[in-house]
């Protein structure tokens, strides 16, 4: 699960306006590479939306089902906040959606396929309206 944390406004190139949603997963415990020892973080991503800026305010806090997970990506350069050190990241976090729904598309499809192919002629729909047995 994710929760919209807050949300922000964007500019397009074109110079239109539009709101991303902040999101925010979990909490995990991380090991700094630094000190060695563990402190607890959650992975944030943002995602466009079309909605206006009062409807971004009445969804903070809403939950959606999926998570956000590291995605690879081309090299970019980003500005540590609290020290000024311009480091290179070759990762980004985006919002993944759980994939439930399409795994039950894909039943649904095969037992569909599974039942037209059991008919005789492939086709059980009547064109009159009455049931006809058609053996």
């Amino acid at each position: 699960m994710v929760r919209i944390v807050n949300y922000q406004k964007r500019t397009t190139d074109e110079g239109k306006d539009f709101f991303v949603l902040e999101l925010q997963g979990g909490i995990e415990m991380v090991k700094s590479q630094q000190t060695n020892k563990f402190y607890v973080t959650a992975r944030k991503a943002t995602i466009s939306s079309t909605f206006d800026e009062q409807t971004c305010k009445a969804l903070i806090g809403t939950e959606l089902s999926g998570a956000i997970q590291k995605v690879v990506c081309e090299p970019y350069d980003y500005t540590i906040k609290d020290t000024g050190e311009t480091i290179t990241l070759t990762h980004r976090y985006e919002y993944v959606e759980e994939n439930t729904s399409s795994t039950k598309v894909e039943k649904s499809k095969a037992t569909i396929e599974e039942f037209m192919s059991s008919t005789p002629t492939g086709n059980t729909f009547s064109t009159n309206g009455h049931l006809v047995d058609q053996d």
